[in-house]
């Protein structure tokens, strides 16, 4: 009897592989390299929702960059398919700004990443292929330079996502790993943050001499980003 890959939560080791993408082969660690990492999958090529998607991605470009993260989509689909639709994404986002297709595509019409990473739809009769074979759903893995996946999102295929709660939450993480923070609700680069609860008050009168607290275990402070 086949057993089931672990279950993939925050903390694993992002799983490693080989694949086909429409910037040739890649083993997945090696192209992460020392950055970060957004592998995100879409349910099909010539959808409406993912041609939004993926331009939005697109345009976003200089974000992920500025951010150091390395940006890569996913489908069951061949390379022939992806290298076809690009021509639509970038014509369709166009239309609002230009758009630039600069990331890879994995092929995964196998579906053997798809699997590895849990990612196919078993809720959506519709979300299927002709064989009936389901294909993805809108999973999103936000992987750090130690190939750790810090968050995990799956949309259902009809709903896009929303790739400024993605940023969003990269510099929480980003800002969390060098300071002594966390961040609060509705949180965006820039606000207040909240000092960690395992920062002594006395450290942070040194770390954050403009910190106040509101109760014993919430304390904000202002903090200067880049």
């Amino acid at each position: 009897m086949s057993q089931e890959a672990p279950r993939l939560r925050l903390g694993s080791t992002a799983p490693n592989f080989e694949a086909q993408t429409t910037h040739g082969t890649i083993k997945f660690h090696d192209w992460i390299g020392n950055s970060w990492a957004i592998l995100f999958s879409h349910p099909d090529d010539f959808t409406p929702v993912c041609t939004t998607e993926l331009g939005e991605v697109a345009r976003k470009a200089p974000e992920f960059e500025k951010r150091g993260v390395k940006v890569i989509g996913l489908s069951a689909n061949d390379l022939s398919a992806h290298e076809a639709w690009i021509k639509d994404i970038e014509e369709v986002g166009g239309a609002i700004a230009p758009t630039v297709v600069g990331f890879p595509i994995i092929a995964d019409k196998d579906r053997k990443i798809s699997t590895l990473y849990d990612m196919l739809d078993h809720q959506d009769a519709t979300n299927v292929d002709a064989k009936g074979l389901p294909f993805t759903v809108r999973t999103v893995f936000v992987i750090d330079p130690k190939k750790v996946i810090r968050l995990t999102l799956a949309y259902p295929a009809q709903t896009g996502r929303n790739f400024d709660e993605i940023l969003r939450v990269v510099d929480s993480l980003q800002l969390g790993d060098k300071n002594r923070i966390t961040t609060p609700v509705n949180w965006n680069k820039g606000d207040p943050v909240i000092v960690h609860p395992s920062v002594s008050n006395e450290e942070a009168a040194k770390l954050f001499p403009e910190f106040k607290i509101v109760k014993p275990y919430l304390r904000f402070t202002p903090l200067k980003v880049e």
